[in-house]
């Protein structure tokens, strides 16, 4: 076995291949070759690594995982943890690669897992009547109320019931409005008749109390051709 270097060690290693996923980095003292996924390339998103690093250069990287698939040991590097001019850990905590981690776990893909509904028991309560559960499994009161479930033939039936019910619903309601409408317009055509009957006979009252005033001062006052006669009984009296 060849010596490997240990788990989050920093070490300077060669490009060996450059891929559209990634590129292959020789690891110094031993013929293993590690990837640097193109996501772990640079902080920044990479969408071609042949534009970051080409076969030959020299690049700081960090050993960030060892994992055996098919009989074989697969070594993961990342070069964006490190500075590439200086070659000191940029996270020495690991902060960031826990992050990473817990974003593929969030973001798996579990479409090939189908979820599978189970049917419904096809048995009759012995105590209830009802279908899809057993008679020990049941939990009516003995002499309680019982329900059964609406076929679906008849749900639409039941719709349209409603249907006619609330239409019904709404024209009484309509009618009603109606009908009270009518019933304050009567009362108020009644009210301005009965409030222009009162003021006529207030009018009428009015000029008959005017009428009866003037006649009582003509009354009053003597006329011209009384007073005429008065003043010849005067002229006729004879002289002492």
């Amino acid at each position: 076995m060849e010596p490997l270097p240990e788990l989050y060690a920093i070490f300077q290693g060669e490009v060996a291949t450059v891929t559209e996923y990634g590129a292959f980095i020789k690891i110094p003292g031993c013929r293993k070759q590690g990837l640097v996924h193109k996501t772990h390339m640079s902080s920044c998103r990479v969408d071609k690594p042949s534009e970051i690093v080409d076969v030959g250069d020299k690049v700081w990287v960090k050993l960030i995982g060892k994992e055996m698939r098919d009989d074989k040991l697969k070594l993961s590097l990342s070069m964006k943890v490190v500075n590439q001019g200086t070659g000191k850990d940029l996270d020495p905590n690991n902060v960031s690669l826990d992050q990473d981690e817990r974003k593929r776990r969030m973001f798996r893909d579990y479409t090939s897992q189908k979820i599978t509904l189970e049917a419904v028991l096809n048995t009759v309560c012995k105590k209830c009547g009802c279908k899809g559960h057993f008679a020990k499994e049941c939990f009516v009161q003995p002499g309680g109320t019982k329900y059964s479930l609406i076929p679906e033939e008849d749900e639409e039936e039941v719709a349209a019931a409603g249907y006619e019910r609330d239409k019904k619903t709404s024209l009484a309601d309509d009618s009603s409005k109606k009908r009270k409408k009518e019933k304050k317009k009567k009362k108020k055509h009644k009210n301005k008749q009965s409030s222009e009957s009162d003021s006529d006979s207030s009018d009428s009252d009015s000029d008959g109390a005017q009428l009866a005033s003037k006649r009582s001062k003509h009354s009053g006052k003597p006329s011209k051709a009384q007073k005429k006669k008065k003043k010849k009984k005067h002229k006729k009296k004879p002289r002492d």
